[in-house]
């Protein structure tokens, strides 16, 4: 359940100014402190969305990454030892082989 940040509309209790709540998405936004009774309202806070940040950290992590370089010709940037560098549409020998990266 995602956790929202509330905020008090007048004095704070020992929840403090700014408090988090852990509720349903689907739920309304609450309106009264569930400490003191206190009018509050939700406020937007920061998010901490990690994604892989480059090419070498997507391959360590087991992903392919193909650029289109021209109509039916794609850069495999993310090329381990033994792969093709260049796939082309239709010639199954430029593929990634899978069987390698994938494991159960």
């Amino acid at each position: 359940m995602p956790i929202y940040e509330y905020e008090h509309d007048g004095v704070p209790c020992h929840l403090g100014k700014v408090f988090e709540v852990q509720q349903s998405i689907h739920d309304d936004a609450a309106t009264v402190c569930p400490d003191c009774e206190g009018t509050i309202h939700r406020i937007i806070s920061h998010t901490n969305v990690n994604t892989p940040k480059g090419n070498a950290e997507l391959r360590d992590l087991g992903f392919s990454k193909l650029v289109k370089r021209d109509d039916g010709i794609y850069e495999n940037v993310t090329a381990r030892k033994g792969e093709s560098k260049i796939m082309e549409r239709g010639k199954s020998e430029t593929m990634p082989d899978f069987s390698k990266i994938i494991k159960d």
